[in-house]
């Protein structure tokens, strides 16, 4: 699969991590330098890294801005472990988040307070990083095979580049088809109410030369009863171990849209976002974010004061609404924990 037009939503580059500021999407293209712990966390509570695949990865840098040159091995060693503790409290929901931390805590206790410690962090979420292209290629590939027959599709939220080092996971198979030729459109759920479909998935698309057209989240219903569409693919959060998907708000409707007009309902995720250890999807933690985001956009007020307002960012899809996980290890069909775990976790 070749390369998007995309720019990196990220990069580690003299001992700073870079991050295109998605909060500022369409409109400016520009980045934002983090060289401290508290500003990584900053960036991902704010949205300005995004999507379950790019949080982890910039967790795992973030991580080692607290391992500094000057610093002592102990000292070193100390910021790291409380980096690994305030950026898990940054957003609840993406298991990539806590899944890199993870890696990056077991480095640390690894070397201790060492001089090799800032070399083997920095080795460690590079190799996430790279990790994380490879799974977004091979994504690509096996979706492309489900979606060969496909000509328009339906997305929500963003599960591209943006999201992820390259290409996406919703949307490399996407990518794939088009770079082979296959003619294939998008319809995009504008995504509210931060508007990632209409404001970043859009923009990606048309950056890459994919057709693309934006529609509000209410109007998928329509296009699955007219026949102008042929599947739906979206990312995920977390995924449990029954193959309860959590993912952006509205995503379960869209499911159950899908599934009573008899179109298909695919999930594309890498296996660093299934959780086994949560059975059920019930159980995932779900992100209640800010009052405004619902309340007013750009300034203006569209809610009156003193009325309440509820911003669930995600929400939970059962298994049996989804026809097929796509994975960098293959693809599962009516997905059900024994059939996840003889892919993910053969013995």
């Amino acid at each position: 699969m070749s390369n998007t037009t995309t720019p990196a939503t990220l990069a580690f580059e003299q001992d700073q991590l870079v991050l295109i500021d998605q909060t500022k999407l369409p409109g400016q293209l520009v980045t934002l330098r983090c060289s401290t712990v508290p500003q990584v966390h900053d960036a991902i509570r704010r949205l300005v890294v995004r999507g379950a695949p790019a949080i982890g990865i910039a967790a795992a840098y973030g991580v080692c801005l607290a391992a500094t040159p000057g610093g002592s091995p102990e000292h070193n060693y100390r910021s790291v472990l409380e980096a690994v503790s305030e950026l898990a409290t940054s957003r609840p929901t993406a298991v990539n988040l806590f899944w890199a931390l993870d890696r990056m805590k077991r480095v640390a206790e690894k070397h201790g307070a060492t001089d090799n410690l800032r070399l083997a962090l920095l080795a460690e979420a590079q190799q996430i990083h790279q990790e994380d292209r490879q799974m977004c290629q091979r994504i690509g590939e096996h979706g492309a095979e489900l979606l060969a027959h496909c000509h328009r599709v339906v997305t929500h939220c963003n599960a591209g580049g943006l999201a992820t080092s390259v290409w996406g996971t919703a949307l490399a198979p996407i990518y794939h088809l088009h770079a082979s030729g296959h003619p294939i459109e998008v319809f995009a759920d504008e995504t509210r109410p931060l508007l990632q479909g209409a404001r970043l998935t859009a923009w990606e698309l048309t950056q890459a030369g994919v057709p693309v057209t934006v529609m509000t989240d209410s109007m998928a219903g329509s296009l699955m009863q007219t026949g102008t569409v042929d599947a739906v693919i979206v990312g995920a959060d977390r995924i449990a171990a029954n193959g309860d998907v959590a993912n952006k708000i509205g995503t379960y409707p869209l499911a159950v849209l899908a599934r009573h007009h008899q179109i298909p309902f695919y999930v594309a995720a890498p296996s660093s976002t299934f959780d086994f250890s949560l059975q059920l999807g019930s159980r995932i933690p779900i992100e209640q974010r800010a009052r405004e985001e619902v309340a007013g956009a750009e300034g203006l007020e569209t809610v009156p004061a003193g009325v309440q307002v509820i911003n669930p960012a995600f929400d939970v899809t059962p298994a049996e609404l989804v026809d097929a996980i796509i994975t960098e290890k293959g693809v599962v069909t009516t997905p059900n924990r024994e059939k996840l775990e003889q892919l993910l976790c053969p013995s």
